[in-house]
């Protein structure tokens, strides 16, 4: 068995109004729970269903540190960098 991955990941709402920034271990089923809105709290309440981008960590530290970086970034520099992965901002797929 591989080891184990940890996923920074950015949703947003429709319109792209609202992003918000995690981390997970099983990305496919956290995206899952966002889509169905299963997951509660903020990202239910806005209705965060569109996975926008996403990074691949070893380390849960790792992750949680970047997450919180890209958290502290503007705006501006969070849709830049997502436009360099998904340059038209489509919900990516999960397969």
């Amino acid at each position: 068995m591989g080891q184990q991955k940890f996923y920074v990941y950015i949703m947003a709402t429709a319109g792209h109004k609202v992003l918000y920034i995690d981390v997970t271990s099983d990305l496919v089923q956290r995206v899952a729970q966002h889509k169905t809105g299963t997951f509660g709290g903020f990202t239910q309440n806005y209705s965060l269903h569109t996975l926008l981008y996403y990074e691949i960590w070893d380390s849960s530290e790792a992750a949680t540190q970047r997450a919180q970086q890209l958290k502290r970034w503007h705006r501006q520099w969070k849709l830049n960098l997502i436009r360099e992965l998904n340059p038209t901002l489509e919900d990516l797929p999960m397969s």
